[in-house]
């Protein structure tokens, strides 16, 4: 008799987002190796970020956990542990109270799904709420999980020490992120501590036809790909698309995503600046695109470019990279283990226009270094950074969790 196949929950805050093609990609590589897997989310995206070919089918196969329910947490809430409650809450504050009372509802809902589906472990691909809701779950009585760290520990709020004492493991996208974690966590750090990077698909992602570099002939095509936040630096590259225009280049720039308002957010600034600087007619803001549609922006750009001031490690680049378009980066957060600069791609500091105007300018009239750049960039995404990486990992994690259970 064939055993019976694992069963897990998948909970991701606000899915399916338009950043979140990793996480499909992975939850279909379980899939493919028998994992059962069940999706959780928060709640509904901004309709403005539902934008990939798949969206619909995860709405349709994700369980959203509900609705804020202040009175019903109380009562929750005061079946958890009395004494590290009380800790959390002194340490920190009005803001993890108001936390608990958001996530307690949610966690117990979590909890009925999880016994109800015979799910033996979660796995949150988040740091905030979505991981208070798992470990509050946790906590009355339910099923193991583990957490995902995507980014600066601090960019996810308050109770970290909470969210992360009864991990079973963790992983973190970068060496970086891990060599933060002792001194911001003490005691609470599991002891199974994985640096696993995100991924892509290099199967989906590759060219459709050998990479041409820019002849001089016509516009120099760039391509961007990031959610419209003054932290991935666009207003950056658009000023040094003002340099090269100055110079006499004739450059189009194309930059896909939304802002997280889905479109009444940082779009504005952003429009406002292409007017103030007069690049109408040489920038346009896509918003929110298809995975589809991404490959083929790829598979005509001259040059991929993303300027944040801080990138913990960057889906994008690492797609562009897959496709064979020279890569240009900022040398900030995790981005430095993923572009070695001058062998893979090229790599500028973040906040400089005229530096990322010579980088690009460098991309254009020296046609060697673009091919080069264009089958390194390639050649490493599908040695380190395959989608199916992710996968193996929390396959063998989430097993070796129940072993020692």
């Amino acid at each position: 008799m064939a055993p019976e196949p694992l069963k897990i929950g998948y909970l991701i805050p606000q899915f399916p987002g338009q950043t979140h093609i990793f996480f499909w990609r992975e939850l279909q590589a379980l899939e493919a190796r028998d994992v059962d897997v069940t999706v959780f989310s928060t709640r509904h995206p901004a309709p403005g970020l539902v934008s990939h070919a798949w969206s619909e089918e995860a709405i349709a196969r994700t369980t959203y956990l509900g609705a804020i329910k202040p009175v019903a947490a109380l009562s929750i809430l005061a079946l958890m542990p009395k004494r590290e409650m009380l800790a959390a809450l002194k340490q920190g504050g009005v803001a993890f109270a108001k936390d608990l009372l958001i996530c307690a509802a949610a966690a117990k809902h979590l909890l009925e799904e999880c016994r109800e589906k015979g799910i033996s472990h979660v796995h949150v691909h988040s740091c905030g709420r979505a991981a208070l809701i798992a470990a509050l779950a946790q906590r009355m009585g339910g099923v193991p999980y583990s957490l995902t760290l995507h980014g600066p520990l601090s960019d996810y709020g308050c109770g970290q020490n909470f969210k992360w004492r009864n991990a079973a493991f963790a992983t973190v996208i970068t060496k970086k992120l891990v060599n933060e974690l002792p001194a911001q966590l003490g005691l609470d750090v599991p002891a199974r501590l994985i640096i696993q990077p995100m991924g892509v698909d290099t199967e989906d992602f590759r060219r459709d036809a050998p990479y041409q570099p820019y002849s001089g002939s016509g516009p120099l095509r760039i391509f961007c790909c990031a959610r419209l936040n003054i932290v991935k630096g666009h207003q950056d590259l658009m000023k040094s698309v003002r340099l090269l225009v100055d110079q006499g280049m004739d450059v189009q720039l194309e930059i896909a995503g939304e802002d997280d308002d889905g479109g009444s957010g940082y779009r504005a600034v952003l429009e406002d600046l292409l007017i103030s600087l007069g690049l109408t007619q040489n920038v346009s803001l896509l918003g929110a695109i298809s995975a589809l549609e991404v490959k083929k922006k790829l598979n005509r750009a001259d040059i991929f470019v993303l300027a944040s001031w801080h990138e913990p490690l960057g889906v994008a680049y690492m797609e562009a990279m897959s496709v064979g378009v020279p890569t240009i980066g900022t040398n900030s957060g995790g981005v430095t283990e993923l572009i070695d600069d001058g062998i893979n791609g090229l790599m500028v500091p973040p906040k400089d226009p005229k530096a990322l105007a010579n980088a690009i300018q460098t991309l254009a009239y020296d046609a060697n270094l673009a091919t080069r750049l264009s089958t390194a960039g390639r050649a490493h995404i599908e040695k380190n950074f395959r989608s199916e990486l992710g996968a193996e990992t929390l396959l063998r994690e989430i097993r070796a969790a129940e072993d020692c259970a």
